[in-house]
């Protein structure tokens, strides 16, 4: 006789090098992110996207500590850090890059990178006052990383440029470099491609993957550049408003143009008045169709309000 042993439940937090669980954030009587579940496994490429307003910069935030969530718990290297401020979960190993640059325009590259190793570096005031010998040493060091950073994201050349006298492209790749000087084992990108031209978005594809190769780190992204998501991510993460699915890129692929089109009809036409709607048609459209005006912020006809 065979025995079946029964599947031990896999534990998302121990297993995940960060896990978000049931997170809900509310701005007054307005819900922002609603009940939302979401890992990041070891060396990974992971994805958010939906539309604009569905709260995927306000996840970003929950998971590096700059908002509060109203209800759930945010895990990392499976422990709880809900209430551990940002500047603490930066020395952990949490860095991120922002949808608008930020970044100190009146330092050069190399300082803008430097900046961001303070939580590593241990001299402290009045060693960097007298000018130690440890300190100086720790300086150089710094000054070394900060060089290779700057070669490794393809920059090397304007480590003594002022930040501001920098292309766009080059202020986005200054920005990874600063968040890779935090040493992370989670990089969050957000809108990385965003006002590069095709040429450089698909060299930042290859990128991505040479960032988590070598550096060792799992990668988040929130993109609206479907090109670029659909070819760098492992899983994707869909959004709308307050829902949220998770799949891999091949079942995430939007229908073929031909497709779409058809729908596009069928929709319109159930967006109708009953009397004034065709006889063709199935529940299973009209489940569609309304999914779809719910992305849209629409709101689907009932049959039942209508009569």
């Amino acid at each position: 006789m065979t025995q079946t042993i029964p599947a031990t439940p896999v534990d998302p937090v121990a297993v995940n090098t960060m896990y978000a669980d049931h997170i809900t954030i509310k701005f007054g009587g307005l819900v922002a992110v609603n009940d939302v579940s979401f890992s990041i496994p070891p060396r990974s490429v992971v994805s958010l996207i939906g539309p604009n307003g569905a709260g995927k910069t306000t996840f970003f935030n929950v998971l590096t500590g700059l908002y509060e969530p109203t209800e759930g718990r945010v895990y990392y290297e499976g422990e709880d850090v809900t209430d551990v401020k940002p500047h603490k979960r930066a020395a952990l190993g949490l860095a991120r890059t922002f949808q608008n640059i930020r970044l100190f325009n009146l330092m050069t590259a190399e300082e803008n990178v430097m900046v961001a190793m303070h939580s590593h570096l241990k001299s402290g005031i009045v060693g960097t006052v007298l000018r130690l010998p440890r300190q100086r040493h720790e300086e150089k060091e710094a000054r070394e990383t900060a060089r290779e950073l700057l070669k490794f994201v393809g920059i090397g050349h304007t480590e003594g440029q002022l930040a501001r006298n920098l292309s766009y492209g080059d202020q986005r790749r200054l920005e990874v470099a600063r968040a890779l000087a935090l040493r992370p084992k989670i990089l969050l990108l957000d809108e990385p491609t965003a006002g590069m031209n095709p040429q450089e978005s698909a060299q930042f594809n290859e990128f991505v993957y040479r960032v988590r190769d070598e550096k060792d780190l799992s990668v988040l992204l929130i993109e609206h550049d479907m090109s670029v998501i659909m070819k760098v991510s492992e899983r994707i993460t869909v959004t709308f408003a307050t829902i949220s699915r998770s799949s891999r890129p091949t079942l995430a692929r939007p229908a073929p143009a031909k497709e779409r089109g058809r729908h596009d009809r069928a929709c319109s036409e159930h967006s109708r008045p009953p009397w004034r709607r065709p006889r063709r048609g199935s529940a299973a459209v009209r489940d569609q169709c309304q999914l779809r005006q719910h992305r849209r912020g629409q709101e689907p006809v009932d049959d039942r309000l209508s009569g």
